[in-house]
């Protein structure tokens, strides 16, 4: 395991990690659904500023569609938004992590679901033609997971969240950004985790199909997905064309998570290529893409082997195995000495004896505060509209922009 990737992989899953951490699932909170943090100040409220990257935008969906376990709502009736929900941001290397990169790096990340292994069975295990949903794609046997989709691309005019889809806003953002850096090496990396790996690979594909990511002396940004515990997104064709359009995809898996097995249990590319070809038109035949590097929590000493199946699936008990990976065959160590008590940050997985109780992170006093009459309150959050770094209106010319290049 080469020292770099092993941090470069580590950074990326932590910034997969923050959209979690940063996610206000409590439906007693007026503000469910949201991001806790005013997006200036993400990374520094995470504790996360040595990765020296700055949030742009911050990225909504509109829970519309059926994918209920991934959206939270409140059970106040007066709330921020009926239906939107904060589902990831883009971030920028500042010019110090720059010059250590050798690169300007634009990354996206995706938030998963909170609930764990639920949202599996919301998936309608139906393949469809991507080029069906306004997504660019000349080969009309191309075809992904409706449900993943949907969430991408689906939008509500009534929403001041969501107004655009999660695409429209991303790939709005991305001609920004690469307009402003247009004098730099740049890179586009995209991270997720769960179903946010699969977005995370929709959007990848979608960056390279739509040529967003092609500079104007026709170079080509590489665009790069370091996915966590993915599902798989779409069918071998899908696979075949987000590899001929240049997309590079590392998978991180847990070999005993299930999620990485779904959809498509019957069909899919450990089937023999006959076999495959024969099941190509079903539905039900799906593909990963990419190259896996597969884990093993029963490898690291601190874990209970036979946790429940939702501790396989978790993201940070990834990290810490991908700190104690040194190769297939190789004792487990921990190389960056990543701290195994965030292991159990959202789970019950590290072995007893190290004394850190299960799921242990928690808003103090469940967010409340003494205001100056000394009540007890949930206190009101600052702008919860200043979700991107420039007027709406330069935005929206960007995101109007796209439609036309998407329309033709």
């Amino acid at each position: 395991m080469d020292p770099l990737l092993r941090t470069e992989l580590i950074r990326y899953g932590e910034m997969a990690q923050a959209c979690y951490d940063a996610f206000d699932f409590d439906p007693f909170s007026k503000y469910c659904g949201t991001c806790r943090f005013e997006r200036h100040k993400f990374f520094r409220s995470l504790g996360m500023t040595e990765h020296g990257y700055e949030v742009t935008r911050y990225i909504y969906a509109t829970s519309n569609i059926n994918l209920p376990n991934f959206f939270k709502k409140s059970r106040w009736p007066k709330v921020w938004s009926k239906n939107a929900n904060w589902i990831g941001f883009i971030a920028v290397s500042n010019d110090e992590t720059t010059k250590r990169l050798g690169r300007r790096d634009i990354t996206v990340a995706w938030r998963g679901t909170v609930t764990r292994l639920e949202w599996i069975a919301d998936l309608m295990d139906f393949l469809k033609p991507i080029s069906a949903d306004k997504i660019p794609c000349p080969d009309p046997e191309v075809k992904v997971e409706s449900g993943f989709v949907d969430l991408y691309t689906d939008k509500d005019e009534s929403c001041r969240f969501c107004r655009y889809s999660a695409r429209e806003q991303i790939l709005g953002e991305l001609k920004r950004l690469v307009n402003m850096h247009r004098k730099e090496e740049i890179s586009m990396t995209i991270t997720g985790h769960s179903l946010g790996s699969a977005l995370a690979v929709l959007s990848a594909y979608d960056i390279a199909e739509t040529g967003v990511h092609v500079r104007e002396d026709t170079s080509a940004i590489p665009v790069c997905v370091f996915s966590f515990s993915g599902p798989r997104v779409g069918n071998v064709r899908f696979k075949e064309r987000l590899e001929l359009l240049g997309v590079k995809v590392l998978r991180v898996v847990n070999v005993h998570d299930l999620v990485p097995k779904s959809p498509g249990i019957f069909f899919n590319e450990k089937v023999p290529a006959m076999v495959m070809k024969l099941a190509q038109g079903l539905p039900w035949s799906y593909s990963h893409v990419g190259v896996e590097l597969g884990l093993d929590h029963k490898n690291s000493p601190f874990l209970k082997p036979n946790a429940d199946p939702g501790c396989a699936h978790n993201l940070e008990a990834h990290l810490h195995l991908l700190d104690g990976y040194h190769g297939k065959g190789h004792r487990f160590v921990l190389a960056t000495r990543r701290d195994p008590a965030l292991v159990n940050k959202d789970c019950d997985f590290l072995k007893d004896h190290h004394r850190i109780p299960p799921h242990w992170r928690q808003n103090e006093n469940k967010g409340m505060v003494k205001n100056k009459d000394g009540r007890w309150v949930q206190p009101d959050r600052p702008k919860l509209y200043d979700h991107h770094h420039h007027s709406d209106s330069d935005h929206d010319n960007h995101i109007h922009h796209h439609r036309l290049i998407s329309a033709s």
